[in-house]
């Protein structure tokens, strides 16, 4: 993340000849410090964490609709087709995830600092190479990845998968199961109920987690980074097991 994070007065300088140039009378521009320190700038208010450091003459904050499915964000439509092919997920499981997450808001931050449409979380972003987490094509990319590999790690358990997007994937390991997380179970269920339009999701059973081998990541010489169940090269100075 922090290639994302640019000398800030550059920042600003950018932002506001963006304003300027796009004739925005009401808009404003607020700073969002993360807990990780990184700092992001948005024309959208984020909590109460954001201040606001641009003001323009009838600046009053404009709340926006953000819905994956209207027309506005009909754009999104072919990234999501696009890379959902490319990391071998169903279309209809992304965009699900996406109305979730974010409600297709790609300026979305959260109280934790998990950012655009995936919510992506700094470190998640980093481990990803995901520069810009603003970008819809980046972030959807990133999190289609992120998915893709949750979904190998927890033996294609979607709920599991799910469960770990969500609460991380130590948490759901050292469970064994959905941690008993209200948020997290609400979020399980809303993302099923959206892409299988069911809400009865069951959490026993077949939800348990199987004994699995350990996972890899390895940052290869160009910087490329692979999650693996096997330590390539045994190069252990690239290698960290999670």
């Amino acid at each position: 993340m922090k290639g994302l994070y640019l000398d800030r007065m550059a920042i600003l300088r950018i932002l506001v000849v963006l304003f300027l140039a796009c004739g925005i009378a009401e808009a404003g521009i607020y700073k969002y410090v993360a807990e990780d320190g990184s700092v992001l700038y948005t024309d959208v208010p984020q909590g109460k964490k954001a201040a606001k450091i641009i003001k323009t003459k009838n600046s009053k904050p404009v709340k926006v609709a953000y819905n994956v499915s209207t027309a506005h964000n009909e754009s999104l439509h072919p990234i999501i087709n696009q890379k959902a092919k490319e990391h071998e997920l169903d279309p209809s499981l992304v965009s699900a995830v996406i109305k979730a997450e974010s409600n297709g808001n790609p300026h979305a931050v959260s109280k934790k600092g998990a950012m655009g449409l995936m919510q992506l979380m700094p470190g998640t972003a980093n481990d990803l190479q995901v520069k810009n987490p603003f970008d819809p094509e980046e972030n959807i990319d990133g999190g289609a990845r992120y998915l893709r590999y949750l979904i190998e790690r927890f033996n294609g358990n979607l709920t599991l998968a799910l469960a770990a997007y969500n609460a991380g994937p130590k948490a759901v390991e050292r469970h064994g199961s959905v941690p008993p997380i209200t948020e997290t179970k609400q979020y399980v269920r809303k993302v099923l109920a959206l892409y299988k339009g069911t809400t009865g999701i069951s959490f026993s059973g077949s939800n348990r987690m199987k004994k699995s081998e350990p996972i890899y990541k390895i940052i290869m010489n160009d910087g490329t980074v692979l999650f693996t169940n096997f330590p390539l090269y045994n190069n252990k100075a690239n290698s960290v097991r999670f």
